[in-house]
């Protein structure tokens, strides 16, 4: 996903020659990796979890969400945090609190404690991955930038299927508990190394940091993800969903409100109002929801209906993360020749493709077909998601947009989630192919409805890329 750009040195070069900033990178980019990962790694572990603490769809649902929700909706919040009180300690502060975090799930003993551990590493790396971006803009200048954020980028395709494989490599060896354990020594490790590697930054300005817009979209959110997943056993009509969903739009409309009010705000909502900024924002939305609802429901799929193991099941994911690595790298070669639009378009007609494949199969050789081609086609959707809302923006206003781009990103895999299981809840519940062939169908309607929506929305011909900018 690197961008062909190369910009002119910045006069700070000098400065810039410390030998230990590769190290650093190496440092940054596996505490976002572990970020990742557990977004999709708990996803094929998921039948271990519900056999061993008794659970249902519905807290296993919310074990995948809970910690997207918090990554995105406070995404934003750990920005300004980092601006506030310095990018380092910011990020020092949340690789704390994801690895006690990721202690705390790990042991978990049923579902509250399991979703209480998700929430908090969820909050840990809200606060850690903002800061570890702007760590490594700060450290790395020019042509070295680009290379440095082209690495950053490939992460995010790449981890979520690598998360798959390994949650699948972890449950069946030594248990679903090490999904989590695994965290505590890498996140230690790079604990103690990186106080060493990286320097400690002037807070650029004391500002007012806007918690109660952090709080609202964060639990307006966690309103219409209560909401969609209740629906699976209580309906639409019920009272508890209807009050939910009807919670979320009001809170959304609040946090709009409070966002003009305040002096600081933490998203200037009216960059929504710019078409790039919301083109980029909703093809974010819709490729997330696909991308985590495919794993989500393959993973369930391969090992309550086919009954398959979890190592079986991981494995099977091995094409889907080979697809996503090269999807992202022609991705970007395909928008510099034709642009965004032919990309997006392109993408989820393909991931449109893989979900009708999905509907389609009940053997295990169709399923992974499905998956791969329907993983192949998100990854463009991305790339163009980024290059649309920061390409068509000033300079300035880049940072903004990629966190807004950001946030719809994990908060996507966290509504799209609780849709597709509230789809094939019949499917999940009783392991019938029924409920998830409902299921795959929403997202091939979804895909080309996307896809239909972005030919008016992406704008022509080709952006430009400012310096120092990129998707995770």
């Amino acid at each position: 996903m690197a961008h062909g750009h190369h910009f002119a040195h910045s006069p700070d070069q000098a400065e810039a020659t410390d030998p230990r900033r590769w190290t650093a990178l190496v440092l940054l980019c596996v505490a976002q990796f572990m970020l990742i990962l557990d977004v999709t790694v708990i996803n094929v572990a998921l039948p271990s979890i519900g056999a061993d603490l008794r659970l249902d769809r519905v807290p296993l649902t919310w074990a995948v969400t809970s910690y997207t929700l918090c990554f995105g909706g406070l995404m934003l919040l750990g920005g300004r945090l980092g601006d506030t009180f310095g990018a380092r300690r910011v990020l020092l502060t949340g690789l704390i609190v994801f690895v006690l975090a990721s202690l705390v799930t790990g042991l978990a003993t049923g579902g509250p404690m399991l979703i209480g551990g998700r929430l908090a590493q969820g909050v840990g790396a809200a606060l850690l991955s903002p800061s570890a971006l702007a760590t490594l803009t700060r450290t790395f200048h020019g042509a070295e930038r680009n290379k440095a954020l082209g690495i950053w980028a490939a992460l995010g395709g790449v981890g979520f299927a690598v998360g798959a494989i390994l949650g699948g490599v972890l449950a069946a060896g030594p248990g679903w508990r090490w999904v989590f354990f695994i965290n505590v020594p890498v996140g230690l490790a790079v604990l103690a190394l990186l106080p060493r590697l990286v320097p400690a930054d002037r807070p650029q300005v004391r500002r007012r940091v806007d918690l109660p817009g952090a709080v609202l979209v964060t639990g307006a959110t966690a309103a219409l993800i209560f909401g969609l997943v209740n629906a699976g056993e209580a309906g639409w009509a019920s009272i508890a969903t209807l009050v939910a969903l009807a919670g979320a739009v009001v809170g959304y409309a609040v946090f709009a409100l409070v966002e003009r009010a305040v002096q600081e705000p933490l998203m200037d909502v009216r960059v929504l109002g710019r078409r790039p900024v919301a083109t980029g924002a909703f093809l974010m939305l819709i490729g997330t929801a696909l991308l985590l609802g495919f794993v989500f429901l393959g993973s369930l799929y391969l090992q309550r209906v086919q009954g398959l193991s979890a190592l079986t099941a991981g494995f099977l994911f091995l094409p889907v993360a080979v697809a996503t690595a090269v999807a992202g790298h022609l991705a970007g070669r395909l928008i510099g020749r034709l642009g965004a639009r032919v990309a997006a378009v392109g993408g989820l007609v393909l991931a449109g493709g893989g979900a009708v494949v999905l509907a389609l199969s009940e053997g295990t050789a169709g399923i992974v077909i499905g998956l791969t081609i329907g993983a192949a086609g998100v990854v463009p959707v991305f790339v163009a998601a980024t290059t649309t809302a920061l390409g068509f923006v000033a300079h300035h206003e880049a940072g903004l947009a990629s966190g807004v781009v950001n946030t719809f990103h994990e908060v996507g895999g966290s509504i799209g989630t609780a849709v597709l299981s509230t789809i094939a809840a019949v499917g999940i519940e009783q392991a019938s192919t029924a409920g998830f062939a409902a299921a795959y169908t929403a997202c091939a309607v979804g895909a080309g409805a996307a896809a239909i929506i972005a030919l008016a929305l992406v704008p022509r011909g080709k952006a430009q890329l400012p310096a120092g900018v990129h998707a995770h």
